[in-house]
């Protein structure tokens, strides 16, 4: 981490700051607006308090947000502090590189007299995925190569551009349920959709994403991206779903203690029967609009538990 540099930019939001001891730095207070340096930001810790009006904080980009920062400023600043959260995990599938199989073909381009086709979209059914959600989604199908029998999800990041797909047998009697592109997952699932200033729904699959609807994010598994942590952060998140299974409540716990911290509002939706595509969009929304806010208290009980 450059402390400079994370100087320079509280310098450019709360005006030319004054060095204290053990790196901290004082500014002019912009909530009570006392004539003498009394905001003090330690640029190691990251804790900030007011000596005044006892405003304080424990993360300088919750104290950059609460001061309607520019994103680009959050983002640099997010960056600087060089959070281990955020360090990019090395890609080992040796391509960068994201393409949709050689054999996709497009669900929603209708093909009666083939019964892989039928087999496909009656499976998608099943899972409450109609013919809407294909064309919004551009989901297609294999039925050769290294995908034969499976339904192929895209997903699409901010600009358009395919940063990686799902796939899922459609068949019961596939050994091979799942098989991942050889691309790293740390990216933001259906990013294309997403709508940050309101509230976003972290969920596991693609299908999940579909059923829930609305601003949904599938993590392709059942860990937050470094990527996916990032943008929360930097698009000014205000509100956060964890919608997991019970087996990853342990990774679920760490990442909410972390949005905490940052300032966002989580709430926890512990899924022990059935995933959101099972459940369907009017169940799932149900449970949604009953979850209640997570409290530091709450969180502390949760984690004592996952360790008993």
């Amino acid at each position: 981490m450059s402390k400079y540099a994370v100087v320079k930019i509280l310098e450019q939001v709360l005006g030319t700051g004054t060095k204290k001891s053990k790196d901290n730095v004082a500014f002019h207070c912009p909530f009570c607006n006392h004539h003498k340096k009394k905001l003090e930001v330690n640029i190691v810790s990251q804790y900030w308090n007011c000596w005044v009006c006892n405003t304080k904080g424990r993360k300088i980009p919750v104290l950059l947000r609460k001061l309607n920062t520019q994103r680009e400023l959050i983002s640099r600043m997010v960056k600087l502090l060089d959070d281990v959260e955020f360090k990019p995990k090395k890609t080992t599938t040796g391509t960068d590189v994201v393409r949709l199989p050689p054999e996709f073909k497009p669900l929603w381009v209708l093909d009666k007299k083939s019964p892989e086709y039928r087999n496909a979209v009656y499976y998608l059914k099943t899972r409450n995925i109609g013919i809407h959600d294909i064309m919004r989604y551009r989901i297609g199908y294999c039925t050769e190569g290294r995908y034969s029998g499976k339904i192929i999800i895209p997903s699409y990041d901010a600009n358009g551009s395919l940063n990686y797909f799902q796939s899922r047998a459609y068949y019961k009697d596939d050994q091979m349920t799942y098989i991942n592109p050889p691309c790293s997952k740390d990216v933001v699932g259906f990013e294309l959709f997403i709508n940050w200033n309101l509230p976003v729904v972290l969920v596991e699959g693609a299908m999940d994403a579909i059923a829930i609807k609305r601003n949904a994010i599938p993590l392709f598994g059942k860990t937050i991206s470094n990527t996916l942590k990032l943008r929360i952060v930097e698009n000014g998140v205000k509100e956060l779903y964890i919608c997991l299974d019970e087996d990853a409540k342990r990774e679920a716990l760490k990442v909410a203690k972390y949005f905490l911290s940052n300032g966002i509002k989580v709430r926890f939706v512990w899924l022990t029967e059935s995933d959101p595509s099972a459940l369907g969009f009017e169940k799932m929304i149900g449970i949604l609009n009953d979850t209640e806010l997570l409290t530091e208290e709450n969180l502390l009980e949760q984690q004592i538990l996952c360790e008993l």
